[in-house]
């Protein structure tokens, strides 16, 4: 595939709290959409407004000229790619896939090898900026792999996103993830005793915002995850128990690379101990519950 038209059929895996939303603009940008997900009921919007649904992701694989896949956890994104159905065995030569689960920056790099003995690219291409970025197609979206198959894709990945950058080789926009989750760990024990600090001391939380939102403490999660926190909404925007996955994923590579990360090693423990409370399946602004306590 030279070019990317409106001719080409569009494979999206993974219609989640994010995937949904990316799979929406797909649709919305004129593209023929082919659509999977492992509970049906998630897809049915993008279904009634014309994806076509399969059963399987092979079928995804064999209908589709790009496969988007957006899933859960490592081992969910190496059963899709190289398990005995996965879609490697049933893309066509000269596809392109991206993977925009977060997920290991040595599994990306496996997966790119075996696409390319078979003369399919595959490009790594995690994303950030929750439920909001999606749905606002404002995601930040950083890219491993080749980079003319990054170019191919690139006029896609500006319908998700307001920041595509390309990285450099496999896994290395898994590896940009990782900083980004590293940056966002300790980010979020700081703003929640922000949080915290500014209740106990008697002031206005709201106020305390319109303060510091601005000035040099700002950060995306004191902006949209501090106001959750004050009404107490702690629905995900991204889940508790995949922020766990990706600070494990950060931690194994830091280990490797025999780098300290003690901001890193903190968050986990207490992300850990809130998941074994229960709140697995809220959002990350739930250390709160845990902070207040």
């Amino acid at each position: 595939m030279k070019n990317l038209t409106k001719q080409n059929v569009i494979g999206f895996i993974g219609t989640g709290v994010m995937g949904k939303s990316m799979a929406g603009h797909i649709l919305e940008a004129g593209f023929p959409l082919v659509v999977y997900n492992r509970t049906k009921e998630k897809a049915l919007d993008l279904i009634h407004n014309g994806a076509k649904w399969v059963d399987t992701p092979q079928e995804v694989a064999e209908a589709s000229d790009v496969v988007i896949t957006i899933v859960g956890y490592p081992s969910d994104v190496e059963e899709l790619y190289l398990g005995e159905n996965g879609i490697l065995k049933h893309m066509k030569q000269g596809s392109v896939a991206l993977d925009m689960t977060t997920s290991s920056p040595k599994l990306a790099a496996e997966i790119f090898k075996k696409g390319m003995d078979k003369g399919i690219s595959i490009l790594d291409a995690p994303v950030s900026g929750g439920d909001i970025g999606a749905k606002e197609a404002r995601l930040s979206i950083m890219v491993g792999g080749d980079e003319e198959s990054f170019e191919l894709a690139k006029p896609l990945l500006d319908r998700l996103g307001s920041n595509v950058v390309y990285q450099g080789k496999a896994g290395s926009g898994q590896h940009t993830k990782m900083c980004n989750q590293i940056a966002i760990a300790s980010n979020m024990m700081g703003v929640t005793e922000a949080l915290l600090y500014a209740k106990k001391s008697g002031l206005n939380p709201e106020n305390v915002l319109k303060s510091i939102t601005s000035g040099a403490a700002g950060s995306w999660s004191l902006s949209n995850l501090v106001p959750r926190m004050i009404e107490e909404d702690y629905a995900p925007g991204f889940y508790i128990k995949h922020f766990i996955k990706d600070l494990k994923i950060a931690l194994d590579s830091a280990k490797d690379m025999e780098l300290r990360t003690p901001g890193l090693e903190l968050a986990l423990s207490l992300y850990e101990e809130l998941a074994m409370n229960g709140e697995e399946n809220s959002g990350t602004q739930a250390l709160i519950k845990l902070l207040e306590h």
